[in-house]
């Protein structure tokens, strides 16, 4: 496997992700992974590896800059936060990670999905609701509301929510007002998955609670939803 930090940027922002692809085989789809709160790390990599053994070119994007990570859970909300604020920003980031994807020669480009955790599952929403091209998104255990719900007909992604019955970043409410928002834009394929006495971060096997107390892992939910992901991906690349 082929694996190497990736240089972009989005504006005035230096943003330095890691992709991952297997070195032989001609043009293959391509897979955008967005990182958790703390910033682009071991989680994130790991996922862009395993998605490059399944044939795709993996890109782990780095949302905060210079890969920053969060020191702490407080600096991960200021973080986190100042782009949640700014969504124009936020979705401009996103799409440069999507941009720097295409370009490269390995990469079908008509042929990208995006996949995201926690904050990054956030991400990948916004850029479904900014009509990215992508043939799906992926979001696990994401905040699922916005400050700009999606137009009408703007969706051109299927939509996949994963998300744990528990978690306190997504309550009922925002589930059903994310439910809400897809059916007002006419989205044409979108699911949630709720998996019962499930809290938040369910995909990390780091997430012990001793960070954030509602973050706890899950290996059921996390090979269900894995599963799932693959699910959809191999329908819509097909």
């Amino acid at each position: 496997m082929y694996t190497r930090d990736i240089d972009y940027r989005c504006g005035e922002a230096s943003l330095r992700g890691y992709l991952a692809f297997a070195e032989a085989g001609g043009k293959r789809p391509g897979a955008l992974v967005f990182h958790e709160g703390l910033g682009l790390g071991d989680f994130a990599m790991e996922r862009a590896r395993r998605l490059a053994d399944c044939g795709y070119v993996a890109l782990a994007a780095d949302m905060f800059g210079d890969r920053r990570q969060a020191e702490s859970l407080e600096d991960a909300l200021n973080l986190v936060g100042a782009l949640r604020k700014e969504p124009a920003t936020l979705r401009a980031r996103g799409r440069a990670a999507l941009a720097t994807l295409v370009a490269l020669p390995e990469v079908d480009a008509t042929r990208c999905v995006a996949i995201g955790f926690c904050f990054g599952g956030s991400v990948v929403l916004e850029l479904a609701r900014d009509g990215a091209e992508l043939k799906a998104v992926v979001s696990f255990h994401g905040v699922l509301s916005t400050r700009l719900p999606a137009a009408e007909g703007a969706v051109k992604a299927s939509v996949l929510v994963l998300t744990g019955a528990d978690d306190p970043l997504a309550p009922p409410d925002q589930v059903t007002a994310f439910e809400e928002e897809m059916r007002a834009a006419g989205v044409a394929d979108w699911q949630v998955t709720s998996y019962g006495n499930t809290l938040h971060g369910f995909t990390n096997p780091t997430a012990d609670g001793s960070i954030m107390r509602s973050a706890l892992y899950d290996a059921r939910a996390d090979r269900r939803s894995w599963a799932a992901m693959h699910g959809l991906l191999d329908e819509v690349l097909a």
